[in-house]
């Protein structure tokens, strides 16, 4: 998050002060020194997890080799990394699906996961996260999409005709070039851009190298070249809002207060005008996720916004409802509906009269939204502003109650 004063290093201090500010990253600004993570001799620094199938190291290469009846077996680093560059080079069997896990973890106890309106348990020892697919059916050309493994399935699939699909060389050896920079994952496959995925739900985690299960054993997959460069990691960073909400102030009509850290925000049908609670700095780039619980009336969290027109604010609006397009984005004295969720997909991730979790990412021209660890609105080479005051909003002329707690901000960790 970055605000505009004459340094871009500095405290927000007011509603939502944050500890550090967040640094945007470019391919160029991550071309450092690429190490190597295999010795090529042995798997010291690895542990096999997972299913039973072979690993064995030959001519400098991880050869991994199914084994009928077994589980997805991962050949994972013991370290854990938070923010890299990531370079191998691949070469699967015909027949046999291979993947290669980032920031992935696997626990010792069963754990829980909330995802939209489910809980999707994982097996204790269960490797699960991230996956860089490699894929053997041609028919398909998924390889160097993003899969979720053990979790939450496809998040960035590669269409089945596009460029980047055609780039996969099945039978022969594919370089793979995965950037992780905060909560933004990008895929080249053999130089071409293949995912780019904005996610944050995990920031750290292992490497590890799949065998995928199979009804067949003896087919081989190899993987060769694994170096990587470190590039330290990203956290979600406490927003506590302030006594007397310092740095922020209240415009148009409804009644906001600051209750055991939570904002509880109120308004009467009666008064027409809305409400809002304002940051008083400009705000451009950001990625912020909060808690919300809406009883009655419509709200929202206001960004890239500024104080004008007859809303009193003008400007991007993520949907805050106690029914109806939670989580879609509206353009406020602008162009309405930029997206707006279909209400099969609003069921699927939102939980009416309880609290939920949204995560709001605005980067240069692309803006995505995520409520419950689902995502509900995705914004690409926007058109519109890229800077803007923060605000939660009471709509005018309805009766209104919200809640807001527990705001955090993604940032660089020094």
């Amino acid at each position: 998050m970055r605000f505009h004063r004459a340094s871009q290093s500095f405290a927000f201090t007011k509603l939502l002060p944050a500890l550090l500010c967040f640094t945007a990253f470019t391919s160029a600004a991550v071309a450092a020194d690429l190490k190597p993570i295999f010795d090529g001799k042995s798997f010291a620094g690895w542990t096999q997890r997972g299913g039973k199938a072979s690993y064995a190291v030959e001519n400098e290469t991880i050869v991994g080799t199914t084994v009928k009846g077994t589980d997805n077996s991962f050949m994972c680093t013991e370290k854990e990394y938070g923010d890299f560059t990531l370079d191998l080079e691949v070469n699967a069997d015909k027949g046999l699906n291979s993947g290669v896990q980032i920031r992935s973890r696997a626990y010792e106890k069963e754990t829980t996961y909330p995802f939209g309106n489910k809980v999707l348990k994982i097996p204790a020892g269960r490797v699960h996260g991230y996956q860089v697919e490699v894929d053997h059916r041609p028919e398909r050309r998924w390889s160097g999409g993003i899969y979720e493994e053990a979790r939450r399935d496809w998040l960035n699939p590669i269409g089945t005709n596009s460029p980047a699909s055609q780039a996969f060389k099945f039978g022969g050896w594919n370089h793979y070039h995965v950037e992780c920079i905060g909560d933004s994952i990008k895929t080249w496959v053999n130089d071409m851009p293949a995912a780019d995925l904005v996610d944050s739900e995990t920031l750290s985690g292992f490497i590890g190298l799949q065998v995928h299960n199979s009804d067949t054993s003896g087919l081989k997959v190899r993987f060769r070249n694994i170096r990587l460069a470190d590039l330290g990691r990203h956290e979600w960073k406490p927003l506590p809002v302030r006594p007397e909400f310092e740095g922020a102030h209240i415009i148009g009509q409804g009644d906001w207060k600051l209750e055991d850290g939570v904002v509880h925000g109120t308004h009467r049908a009666a008064d027409p005008e809305h409400g809002h609670l304002v940051t008083d700095q400009t705000v451009d780039d950001f990625t912020i996720r909060f808690k919300f619980k809406s009883v009655k009336g419509n709200s929202g969290f206001y960004f890239r916004s500024e104080e004008k027109g007859s809303a009193g604010m003008s400007g991007f609006q993520a949907e805050v409802d106690p029914v109806n397009d939670v989580g879609g984005l509206y353009e406020t004295s602008g162009r309405a509906w930029v997206i707006k969720p279909s209400v099969d997909d609003v069921k699927k991730y939102f939980r009416p009269q309880d609290w939920n979790t949204m995560t709001v990412s605005a980067h240069g021209k692309r803006i995505v939204v995520h409520v419950n660890g689902y995502k509900s609105a995705e914004l690409l080479n926007d058109s519109g502003r890229t800077e803007g005051k923060l605000a939660l909003q009471l709509h005018g002329g309805q009766d209104v109650e919200v809640y807001f707690k527990d705001f955090e901000m993604l940032a660089k960790v020094e």
